[in-house]
This record gives structure tokens, C-alpha cells and sequence, in this order.
């Protein structure tokens, strides 16, 4: 028997599937030991620390796909690249190159004045390795970053249903909120409006909307209680 590790890190396995073989490695979170092999007890990605195996979980998760949009939260500035948290088991990469169309030498110019750590952009995933290597771009006129507004996050999986076919309950939202929304495909949300009563009101039906995902006729309910919540003062305490 060939021992050692078999997966490589960031890889994505299945339950029962074999990590590693051999007592040099010790099982983490979401693994456990069945003989010398260490085996996974979960859907996830393979993590690695040392001589250490655990597995981050996917399920529910965002998982990302080549040429979603979504929102990130800079988390770091490197040597002419950033580190994104795309709200994924992993953070994403933003090359300077990628970041914008102009020339820029990374050795003249310091890259915060584009992004700094703490700022959230829209962007779009332009490459998703096997291994979970994830490339952004801002490069097109849409992306950039977004400042004043309110962000906040919702499952991943009820995007579809929040956006609507075609965008029809994005529209609605915007016109009877009188707000502008992003709504990233990890489930970020960036609202922004004239006040901040229409930027809750929006977040209030976006949340209505992630809980009664399953209701048919959502898009005229949504309506109706968008125009009974701003008769109402109680709602802005939510």
C-alpha cells in the first residue's frame, strides 16, 4: 500500500472518500482515522496544515463558476494583486492587470488607491482552477467599487429567486424602493438609495423573499408589501 496523501489541497471529495494513507498524517475537522487511512466524512474541500487533514464544507455554500458576478470584500494587498472574500470556502485573487484596463507599474504606483483592505467591489470570476484557484476582474465598465450603500448577505441559493426571471423582482424592487441593487451570485447584496428608510425597505423585502422563496405569486405580494411598509413605522426596527 502506497502511503502518504492522495488528494491535493483544495481539491474537492466526497464522503468516505480516502485522503491519506499511513500514521505520519492526523485526522482534522470533517475527517476522522479507519485503519491507517484518514477518510472524509463530508462534502468538501481538502485542507491541509502541516501533517494535519480536515475538510472545509460545502454544503450550502456559494461554490464559484467561471463568469458569475459577485461582490467581494478586500481582504488584503499584495505585490500588485488583492485577496478577496468572496463569501466561498475560499478567497478569490484580483491581478492589477485585471483590476483595470489602463497600464499600471506596480513598482510606481501604490495599488490601494484603487482598492484598499475593508473596500467591497463587483467583479466577475473569470477563472475557477480545478484546485479552487480563483481569478476576478474589474476590468469591464460595470465592475467597480462600491461605496456608499448598505451590503449584507443572503443564502446563495435563493439568487435566483431574488433576481427573478429576466430580473423582473430586481426590477420591482428598484423602482418601488427607489433604490440601485447589485445582487452578487455568492449572495451579497449591495443596496443604495437616496435615504436609508428606502435602502431597509429593500433589504426588508429581500429578506421576505429569501424566506417565502417557495410562494407562488411573490412578485405582486412583494408589491403590495412595499407599499403597506412604508405606511408602517414598526418595520424600521426589524
Amino acid at each position: 500500500m502506497n502511503e502518504g496523501i492522495i488528494v491535493k489541497p483544495r481539491s474537492v471529495v466526497i464522503p468516505g472518500e480516502t485522503l491519506a494513507r499511513g500514521m505520519d498524517y492526523l485526522p482534522g475537522k470533517g475527517t476522522y482515522r479507519e485503519g491507517e487511512e484518514i477518510i472524509s466524512s463530508l462534502l468538501g474541500l481538502v485542507d491541509i496544515k502541516g501533517n494535519v487533514l480536515r475538510i472545509i464544507p460545502l454544503k450550502g455554500a456559494y461554490i464559484p463558476k467561471k463568469d458569475d458576478n459577485v461582490i467581494g470584500r478586500i481582504k488584503d494587498v499584495g505585490y500588485g494583486s488583492w485577496e478577496v472574500d468572496i463569501n466561498a470556502p475560499v478567497t478569490a485573487n484580483l491581478l492589477l492587470q485585471d483590476a483595470t484596463s489602463a497600464f499600471i507599474d506596480k513598482d510606481l504606483v501604490d495599488i490601494r488607491r484603487f482598492f484598499d483592505v475593508g473596500d467591497y467591489i463587483y467583479a466577475r470570476v473569470v477563472k475557477v482552477s480545478k484546485y479552487m484557484y480563483i481569478l476576478l476582474s474589474t476590468r469591464e465598465r460595470e465592475y467597480k467599487k462600491l461605496s456608499t450603500g448598505l451590503i449584507f448577505k443572503i443564502k446563495p441559493v435563493k439568487v435566483p429567486r431574488v433576481i427573478g426571471k429576466r430580473g423582473s423582482m430586481v426590477n420591482v424592487l428598484k423602482s418601488e424602493t427607489n433604490t440601485e441593487l447589485i445582487i452578487g451570485q455568492n449572495g451579497v447584496v449591495w443596496i443604495r438609495g437616496k435615504n436609508r428608510v428606502d435602502e431597509l425597505l429593500a433589504k426588508k423585502a429581500i429578506k421576505y423573499i429569501e424566506e417565502h422563496a417557495h410562494e407562488k405569486g411573490l412578485t405582486d405580494k412583494i408589491k403590495e408589501l412595499i407599499s403597506k411598509w412604508r405606511d408602517e413605522d414598526g418595520w424600521k426596527k426589524d
